[in-house]
């Protein structure tokens, strides 16, 4: 028999990128949303789509609706992800996931989590992110459910997110000492995809991209690929988790396994830009 499998997050960056192949394993998938997606479905109302998802209307940062989502799950992904309250949606699912019985948890963190002090509100304000994922990981833990978490490193995706914002300003500060690796975000999900298909496997190998880059060099290359000038100036930021970063704390050197470079990425990522 086909296993039922929730997926959060399912139209981000991420999410997107995981449904596919997960239909594609002949799994039954099941796809968590806050937007109805049939016009009067409202609270935690079931629609099936013409794509063969079914959708599940809910809210994981009140809970509303997490327990029809997770009603008969054997496995849950979880890619659902905001700037900040990621621990406590997880909270709220996991909750959720032991009241309905004992699904495989397969969750996607990033690299760094448990390298990073967020301790101050400086730190906090800048890395709280950071700090809701590695709580969220520890949730998973410590929850009893079977569990799989991958931490990757940035995706190029998220990356030019970034790298767009900034270029809208005159002057494009780039924080002195930072480096990333990004990589792409359809090889994390190839992975994802893999580990929710498996046995649980606890925490497993990270994934981080081919090659790591200094901001200034990111933010350049992107200026370069849109024709645009625009002075980078080096800041350096205060706090312990800044203090991690620059320490290389975001970083993956011993396994770059993407493939996909931050320049072929651009090249093909930019032209209306």
């Amino acid at each position: 028999m086909a296993s039922t499998i929730l997926l959060t997050g399912g139209t981000g960056t991420l999410g997107r990128l995981v449904a596919p192949l997960l239909l594609a394993s002949g799994a039954r998938l099941r796809v968590l949303s806050r937007q109805p997606r049939a016009a009067g479905a409202e609270g935690t109302a079931t629609t099936g789509g013409a794509d063969g998802v079914e959708y599940v209307t809910g809210d994981l940062a009140t809970g509303e609706g997490a327990a029809a989502a997770v009603a008969g799950a054997d496995v849950i992904v979880h890619c659902a992800g905001t700037p900040k309250g990621d621990d406590v949606k997880t909270r709220h699912l996991v909750d959720a996931a032991k009241a309905a019985g004992s699904p495989h948890l397969v969750y996607i963190s990033v690299v760094g989590a448990e390298r990073t002090p967020v301790s101050s509100g400086l730190d906090r304000a800048m890395f709280g992110y950071v700090a809701a994922k590695r709580a969220s990981e520890e949730i998973i833990t410590g929850s009893g459910l079977p569990w799989t978490t991958l931490r990757a490193t940035q995706f190029h995706e998220l990356t030019l997110t970034t790298a767009r914002a900034m270029a809208r300003l005159p002057v494009l500060p780039a924080p002195a000492g930072f480096r990333i690796q990004p990589i792409a975000a359809a090889e994390v999900a190839d992975r994802l995809a893999e580990l929710a298909l498996a046995a649980p496997a606890g925490l497993v190998a990270e994934m981080g991209g081919p090659r790591t880059y200094d901001m200034k060099e990111v933010l350049r290359g992107y200026l370069k690929a849109t024709g645009r000038r625009r002075p980078v100036l080096p800041v350096r930021l205060p706090g312990k988790a800044a203090a991690a970063f620059r320490a290389g704390a975001n970083l993956a050197p011993g396994h770059a396994v993407g493939h996909r470079t931050w320049e072929d990425f651009l090249a093909g990522a930019t032209a209306a830009d």
